[in-house]
């Protein structure tokens, strides 16, 4: 007699359905989700809707504090710096250099540690070794440490931030794509595979890239949160943005002659960078748990 299922087709959840009910369950992912979507946003939309030029100057507007303190004004609703500048104006544009550029960075660091790392995850033997070895002399330098040193031979300047950046994040890709890729191979339903007849590019994209999504998504937001990190903090060793580019880490190094006087210019784009990097840890962190069952 054949078996009577009491659940319909329908109501059987997709995969994605239940990541999303897994990820949902949490409400501080669920909160760094919703700053993320904001942030994007401002990154996209921030020229457009900013009330003023991030340039713009007013003589009769130097220093001002943000409009809650009683010295402020409603149309300087973050304040000015020493030029007379607008910071909530800057802030959104510097949204746009910031968090535009970091996203920018990952994903092209992304696509080429993506191919480096399941090429050479493939290999065995010698090569797979002198590869794994030289990736681990890369990683040992610090990924900042690494931005600086390309920064300083090819100058300062935010197209040179986007390369450092990239060259300093690319390894992390390809070490993660290549650990996670050899250990799947070692499976015993990759064994089956082959015996079932499988070349090695139907092994890779049918029975090993299932599996080693829950790596890719963890190390993007891992390597957004350090992307921004590094570009802020280039920004103000000022060997990033130049002044007087908005960039968030540009902003915080401009400010720091008023530091005392007015501490707003350092601490809202200092705010700013905090916020961002860590919404996308509670996204990652979501994300993270809400796979692991899924997986398991």
């Amino acid at each position: 007699m054949p078996r009577i299922s009491i659940y319909q087709e329908d109501d059987i959840p997709s995969p994605m359905r239940k990541l999303w009910q897994a990820f949902a369950d949490n409400p501080f992912a669920l909160m760094g989700l919703w700053a993320v979507t904001c942030l994007l946003f401002l990154a996209i939309f921030g020229p457009w809707i900013a009330p003023f030029s991030p340039e713009q100057q007013d003589p009769l507007a130097l220093l001002l504090p943000p409009s809650w303190d009683a010295s402020g004004t409603v149309e300087h609703f973050l304040g000015t710096d020493d030029l007379g500048r607008d910071i909530f104006s800057r802030l959104l544009h510097g949204a746009h250099l910031t968090f535009g550029m970091a996203l920018a960075i990952v994903m092209a660091s992304l696509a080429v540690g993506f191919v480096i790392g399941s090429i050479s995850g493939m290999m065995k033997g010698l090569k797979s070794s002198i590869l794994s070895h030289l990736l681990d002399a890369l990683l040992s330098i610090p990924s900042l440490l690494m931005a600086i040193l390309v920064v300083a031979v090819m100058g300062p300047g935010l197209s040179n931030v986007f390369w450092a950046v990239g060259i300093a994040l690319t390894p992390q890709f390809v070490r993660a794509i290549h650990q996670a890729v050899h250990e799947e191979l070692q499976k015993d339903y990759v064994t089956a595979a082959k015996l079932d007849g499988a070349n090695s590019i139907q092994i890779f994209w049918y029975v090993i890239m299932p599996n080693v999504w829950e790596t890719l998504i963890i190390q993007t937001t891992l390597a957004i949160s350090a992307a921004i990190l590094d570009i802020a903090a280039l920004g103000f060793l000022n060997l990033g943005a130049q002044a007087p580019s908005p960039e968030w880490g540009a902003m915080v190094s401009q400010g720091l002659d008023n530091l005392l006087t007015a501490p707003w210019t350092v601490t809202i784009p200092g705010v700013a960078i905090l916020c961002s990097v860590l919404a996308i840890n509670l996204v990652g962190d979501g994300l993270r748990s809400a796979l692991s069952p899924i997986r398991n």
